[in-house]
Protein backbone atom coordinates (compact mmCIF):
# COMPACT_ATOMS: atom_id res chain seq x y z
CA UNK A 1 0.00 0.00 0.00
CA UNK A 2 1.25 3.09 -0.76
CA UNK A 3 2.27 5.69 1.61
CA UNK A 4 -0.01 8.53 0.15
CA UNK A 5 -3.51 6.10 0.67
CA UNK A 6 -2.53 5.99 4.25
CA UNK A 7 -2.06 9.88 4.60
CA UNK A 8 -5.68 10.24 2.46
CA UNK A 9 -7.26 8.57 4.97
CA UNK A 10 -5.88 10.04 7.75
CA UNK A 11 -6.58 13.39 6.92
CA UNK A 12 -9.96 12.87 5.11
CA UNK A 13 -11.11 9.86 7.39
CA UNK A 14 -9.87 11.29 10.79
CA UNK A 15 -9.44 14.41 13.34
CA UNK A 16 -5.67 13.93 12.73
CA UNK A 17 -3.19 15.60 11.15
CA UNK A 18 -0.53 14.08 8.85
CA UNK A 19 2.64 16.27 10.48
CA UNK A 20 2.27 18.62 12.86
CA UNK A 21 0.69 21.69 12.56
CA UNK A 22 3.49 23.53 11.06
CA UNK A 23 0.67 26.48 10.41
CA UNK A 24 0.46 27.47 14.21
CA UNK A 25 -3.56 27.80 13.61
CA UNK A 26 -5.74 29.50 16.63
CA UNK A 27 -7.80 26.87 18.70
CA UNK A 28 -11.48 27.80 18.21
CA UNK A 29 -12.04 26.66 22.00
CA UNK A 30 -11.97 27.82 25.23
CA UNK A 31 -13.23 27.86 28.60
CA UNK A 32 -16.79 28.30 29.52
CA UNK A 33 -17.15 32.32 29.96
CA UNK A 34 -14.30 32.31 27.10
CA UNK A 35 -11.32 32.40 28.59
CA UNK A 36 -8.42 31.07 26.10
CA UNK A 37 -6.08 30.20 30.02
CA UNK A 38 -5.93 29.64 33.40
CA UNK A 39 -3.67 29.02 36.06
CA UNK A 40 -2.39 25.51 37.73
CA UNK A 41 -0.06 24.48 40.09
CA UNK A 42 1.39 21.78 41.24
CA UNK A 43 2.86 19.92 44.27
CA UNK A 44 0.59 21.42 47.01
CA UNK A 45 1.21 18.38 49.13
CA UNK A 46 0.20 20.02 53.06
CA UNK A 47 -2.34 22.47 54.13
CA UNK A 48 -0.01 25.11 54.87
CA UNK A 49 1.17 24.85 50.96
CA UNK A 50 -2.25 25.79 50.26
CA UNK A 51 -2.30 28.29 52.49
CA UNK A 52 0.77 29.99 51.33
CA UNK A 53 -0.07 29.44 47.89
CA UNK A 54 -3.62 31.11 48.51
CA UNK A 55 -2.00 34.15 50.59
CA UNK A 56 0.36 34.63 47.63
CA UNK A 57 -1.93 35.06 44.92
CA UNK A 58 -4.01 37.18 46.81
CA UNK A 59 -1.24 39.38 47.58
CA UNK A 60 -0.22 39.57 43.77
CA UNK A 61 -3.52 39.58 42.70
CA UNK A 62 -3.02 36.62 39.91
CA UNK A 63 -6.15 33.82 40.43
CA UNK A 64 -5.07 30.36 40.68
CA UNK A 65 -7.89 28.20 38.97
CA UNK A 66 -6.50 24.25 40.22
CA UNK A 67 -3.35 23.19 41.95
CA UNK A 68 -2.05 19.04 42.05
CA UNK A 69 -2.22 18.52 45.63
CA UNK A 70 -0.52 15.59 47.21
CA UNK A 71 2.03 14.28 44.80
CA UNK A 72 3.36 11.74 47.21
CA UNK A 73 -0.28 10.54 47.83
CA UNK A 74 -3.03 11.53 49.65
CA UNK A 75 -2.58 8.52 51.98
CA UNK A 76 -0.29 10.34 54.32
CA UNK A 77 -2.97 13.09 55.26
CA UNK A 78 -5.10 12.48 58.54
CA UNK A 79 -8.79 12.43 57.87
CA UNK A 80 -8.77 16.02 60.07
CA UNK A 81 -6.13 17.20 57.45
CA UNK A 82 -8.03 15.93 54.17
CA UNK A 83 -11.45 17.74 55.41
CA UNK A 84 -9.46 20.74 56.32
CA UNK A 85 -8.12 20.53 53.09
CA UNK A 86 -11.12 20.05 50.83
CA UNK A 87 -12.74 22.99 53.14
CA UNK A 88 -9.74 25.86 52.24
CA UNK A 89 -10.37 24.57 48.50
CA UNK A 90 -14.02 25.09 48.67
CA UNK A 91 -13.63 28.57 50.57
CA UNK A 92 -11.05 29.81 47.74
CA UNK A 93 -13.20 28.09 44.99
CA UNK A 94 -10.20 26.49 43.73
CA UNK A 95 -10.11 23.30 42.25
CA UNK A 96 -8.65 20.65 43.72
CA UNK A 97 -6.52 17.73 41.63
CA UNK A 98 -5.30 15.14 44.16
CA UNK A 99 -3.32 11.67 43.29
CA UNK A 100 -4.64 9.08 46.06
CA UNK A 101 -1.79 7.13 46.11
CA UNK A 102 1.85 7.00 44.92
CA UNK A 103 2.37 5.27 41.39
CA UNK A 104 5.39 3.26 40.54
CA UNK A 105 8.38 5.07 41.76
CA UNK A 106 7.07 5.28 45.45
CA UNK A 107 5.78 1.51 45.64
CA UNK A 108 7.76 -1.30 46.66
CA UNK A 109 8.61 -2.34 42.84
CA UNK A 110 11.90 -1.65 41.69
CA UNK A 111 11.95 -1.49 37.93
CA UNK A 112 10.86 1.94 37.20
CA UNK A 113 13.87 2.93 39.48
CA UNK A 114 16.52 0.71 37.00
CA UNK A 115 19.15 1.89 34.77
CA UNK A 116 16.25 1.42 32.00
CA UNK A 117 13.43 0.35 33.53
CA UNK A 118 12.31 3.79 33.21
CA UNK A 119 10.74 3.25 29.88
CA UNK A 120 7.96 1.23 31.55
CA UNK A 121 6.09 4.33 32.51
CA UNK A 122 4.23 5.45 35.83
CA UNK A 123 1.60 2.89 35.37
CA UNK A 124 -0.40 1.21 37.82
CA UNK A 125 1.53 -2.15 38.81
CA UNK A 126 -1.16 -4.91 39.85
CA UNK A 127 -4.96 -4.88 41.25
CA UNK A 128 -3.42 -4.46 44.71
CA UNK A 129 -2.47 -1.27 43.93
CA UNK A 130 -5.85 -0.26 41.98
CA UNK A 131 -7.58 -1.68 44.67
CA UNK A 132 -5.79 0.99 46.77
CA UNK A 133 -6.50 3.76 44.92
CA UNK A 134 -10.21 2.70 44.90
CA UNK A 135 -10.07 3.10 48.60
CA UNK A 136 -7.90 6.16 48.77
CA UNK A 137 -10.28 7.79 46.39
CA UNK A 138 -13.06 7.08 48.52
CA UNK A 139 -12.10 8.07 51.46
CA UNK A 140 -11.23 11.58 49.60
CA UNK A 141 -14.59 11.66 48.33
CA UNK A 142 -15.79 11.62 51.78
CA UNK A 143 -13.58 14.43 52.88
CA UNK A 144 -15.65 16.79 49.96
CA UNK A 145 -12.93 15.96 47.31
CA UNK A 146 -13.74 16.05 43.60
CA UNK A 147 -11.09 16.12 41.24
CA UNK A 148 -8.34 12.95 40.69
CA UNK A 149 -5.04 12.85 39.20
CA UNK A 150 -5.08 9.37 37.07
CA UNK A 151 -1.56 8.30 35.97
CA UNK A 152 -2.83 5.65 33.17
CA UNK A 153 -5.29 4.99 30.34
CA UNK A 154 -6.42 1.54 31.97
CA UNK A 155 -7.33 2.93 35.26
CA UNK A 156 -8.79 6.01 33.46
CA UNK A 157 -11.45 3.62 32.01
CA UNK A 158 -12.47 2.18 35.02
CA UNK A 159 -13.42 5.00 37.07
CA UNK A 160 -15.33 6.17 33.59
CA UNK A 161 -17.13 3.18 33.73
CA UNK A 162 -17.72 3.61 37.58
CA UNK A 163 -18.38 7.40 37.23
CA UNK A 164 -21.02 6.61 34.38
CA UNK A 165 -22.61 4.02 36.49
CA UNK A 166 -23.68 6.37 39.08
CA UNK A 167 -21.38 4.56 41.77
CA UNK A 168 -19.60 8.03 42.36
CA UNK A 169 -20.79 11.37 41.83
CA UNK A 170 -21.32 13.09 38.20
CA UNK A 171 -19.43 16.20 38.76
CA UNK A 172 -16.51 14.24 39.63
CA UNK A 173 -13.09 14.88 36.97
CA UNK A 174 -10.44 13.19 36.18
CA UNK A 175 -7.58 14.64 35.21
CA UNK A 176 -4.27 12.57 33.16
CA UNK A 177 -1.13 13.15 34.63
CA UNK A 178 1.91 13.69 32.51
CA UNK A 179 2.92 10.35 34.38
CA UNK A 180 1.09 8.62 31.27
CA UNK A 181 3.24 9.78 29.01
CA UNK A 182 1.08 10.82 25.74
CA UNK A 183 2.71 13.64 23.41
CA UNK A 184 -0.06 13.30 20.25
CA UNK A 185 -3.35 13.82 19.29
CA UNK A 186 -4.18 10.66 18.86
CA UNK A 187 -3.01 9.75 22.28
CA UNK A 188 -5.11 13.26 23.58
CA UNK A 189 -8.59 11.64 21.96
CA UNK A 190 -8.05 8.42 22.92
CA UNK A 191 -8.24 9.72 26.38
CA UNK A 192 -11.16 11.78 25.80
CA UNK A 193 -13.18 8.93 24.92
CA UNK A 194 -12.09 6.99 28.22
CA UNK A 195 -13.26 9.64 29.81
CA UNK A 196 -10.01 12.18 31.07
CA UNK A 197 -11.74 16.01 31.50
CA UNK A 198 -8.42 17.13 30.92
CA UNK A 199 -4.82 16.06 30.07
CA UNK A 200 -1.12 16.87 30.79
CA UNK A 201 0.91 16.42 27.79
CA UNK A 202 4.73 15.59 27.64
CA UNK A 203 6.88 18.78 28.59
CA UNK A 204 8.97 19.26 25.92
CA UNK A 205 6.52 19.51 23.00
CA UNK A 206 6.73 22.04 20.35
CA UNK A 207 4.50 24.52 19.41
CA UNK A 208 3.47 22.37 16.10
CA UNK A 209 3.31 19.31 18.28
CA UNK A 210 0.68 21.15 20.69
CA UNK A 211 -1.49 22.48 17.91
CA UNK A 212 -1.65 18.97 16.17
CA UNK A 213 -3.36 17.97 19.76
CA UNK A 214 -5.31 20.87 19.75
CA UNK A 215 -6.80 20.40 16.26
CA UNK A 216 -7.40 16.63 17.49
CA UNK A 217 -8.91 16.47 20.79
CA UNK A 218 -11.15 19.34 22.18
CA UNK A 219 -10.36 18.36 25.89
CA UNK A 220 -8.31 21.03 28.24
CA UNK A 221 -4.50 20.87 27.90
CA UNK A 222 -2.12 21.64 30.67
CA UNK A 223 0.68 22.66 29.33
CA UNK A 224 4.23 23.02 31.52
CA UNK A 225 5.61 26.69 32.01
CA UNK A 226 8.59 25.40 33.71
CA UNK A 227 9.28 21.70 35.15
CA UNK A 228 11.35 20.08 37.52
CA UNK A 229 15.16 19.85 36.99
CA UNK A 230 15.36 16.18 36.74
CA UNK A 231 12.53 16.37 34.06
CA UNK A 232 14.28 18.93 31.58
CA UNK A 233 14.07 22.14 33.99
CA UNK A 234 12.89 23.87 31.00
CA UNK A 235 10.76 27.25 30.63
CA UNK A 236 8.89 29.06 28.00
CA UNK A 237 7.09 31.98 29.41
CA UNK A 238 8.13 33.91 26.02
CA UNK A 239 5.96 31.32 24.69
CA UNK A 240 2.82 32.18 26.73
CA UNK A 241 0.65 34.22 23.86
CA UNK A 242 1.17 31.43 21.97
CA UNK A 243 0.20 28.16 24.02
CA UNK A 244 -2.70 30.62 24.89
CA UNK A 245 -3.77 31.07 21.27
CA UNK A 246 -2.78 27.83 20.07
CA UNK A 247 -3.83 25.25 22.90
CA UNK A 248 -6.95 27.00 24.46
CA UNK A 249 -8.64 26.03 26.49
CA UNK A 250 -5.37 25.35 28.22
CA UNK A 251 -4.08 25.90 31.72
CA UNK A 252 -0.66 27.17 32.48
CA UNK A 253 1.04 24.50 34.89
CA UNK A 254 3.74 25.39 36.86
CA UNK A 255 6.15 22.61 38.94
CA UNK A 256 10.12 23.80 39.42
CA UNK A 257 12.29 22.33 41.59
CA UNK A 258 15.38 19.71 41.73
CA UNK A 259 13.20 16.50 40.96
CA UNK A 260 9.88 14.99 41.72
CA UNK A 261 11.42 12.49 43.96
CA UNK A 262 13.15 15.22 46.23
CA UNK A 263 9.96 17.74 46.53
CA UNK A 264 6.95 14.81 46.79
CA UNK A 265 8.88 12.83 49.27
CA UNK A 266 7.80 11.94 52.78
CA UNK A 267 10.72 13.74 55.17
CA UNK A 268 10.19 16.92 53.04
CA UNK A 269 10.44 20.50 54.98
CA UNK A 270 6.89 22.09 54.93
CA UNK A 271 8.30 25.31 55.05
CA UNK A 272 10.55 24.48 51.59
CA UNK A 273 7.18 23.73 49.90
CA UNK A 274 5.58 26.52 51.32
CA UNK A 275 8.09 28.93 50.26
CA UNK A 276 8.23 27.18 46.76
CA UNK A 277 4.32 27.79 46.46
CA UNK A 278 4.76 31.26 46.68
CA UNK A 279 7.52 31.58 44.22
CA UNK A 280 5.11 29.18 41.48
CA UNK A 281 1.93 31.95 42.02
CA UNK A 282 4.93 34.47 41.06
CA UNK A 283 6.05 32.59 37.96
CA UNK A 284 2.10 32.54 37.14
CA UNK A 285 1.58 36.48 37.50
CA UNK A 286 5.01 36.47 35.18
CA UNK A 287 3.36 34.58 32.29
CA UNK A 288 0.23 35.99 32.45
CA UNK A 289 2.13 39.44 31.97
CA UNK A 290 4.00 37.74 29.04
CA UNK A 291 0.54 36.92 27.27
CA UNK A 292 -0.39 40.78 27.75
CA UNK A 293 2.67 42.15 26.48
CA UNK A 294 1.81 39.72 23.37
CA UNK A 295 -1.22 40.03 22.73
CA UNK A 296 -4.38 41.63 24.38
CA UNK A 297 -7.04 39.39 22.78
CA UNK A 298 -6.21 36.29 25.32
CA UNK A 299 -8.76 36.14 27.20
CA UNK A 300 -7.94 35.32 31.22
CA UNK A 301 -10.71 35.21 33.63
CA UNK A 302 -11.75 33.93 36.98
CA UNK A 303 -14.52 31.77 36.23
CA UNK A 304 -15.04 28.87 38.05
CA UNK A 305 -18.37 26.87 37.54
CA UNK A 306 -16.86 24.28 35.90
CA UNK A 307 -14.25 23.44 37.98
CA UNK A 308 -14.24 20.45 40.25
CA UNK A 309 -14.43 22.46 43.38
CA UNK A 310 -14.78 20.28 46.79
CA UNK A 311 -17.75 20.28 48.16
CA UNK A 312 -17.87 20.49 52.02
Amino acid sequence: MAFQALATFIEQETPFSVRDRYDLPSSPLSFPGGAHYRMEIAGIESVSNFESMLKESEKRNIPIHRIIATVKGATLMDNDELKYFAQIGAQSKTEVMMLPVPSRGWDIGKQFSSKEGYVSGMRMRGHDMVTNWLREMDRLLDAGIRGFLVPDEGLLSLLHKIRAAGVIPANVKFKVSVFAGHGSGVGAQLLEELGADSFNPLADLTLPMLASIRSSAKLPMDVYMNIVDSMGGIQRYHEAAEIARICAPVYFKFEPGPSESELYNTWVDNTYLDGLAREKVKFAQIAKEWVERVSDKLVFNNTRADLSIPQV
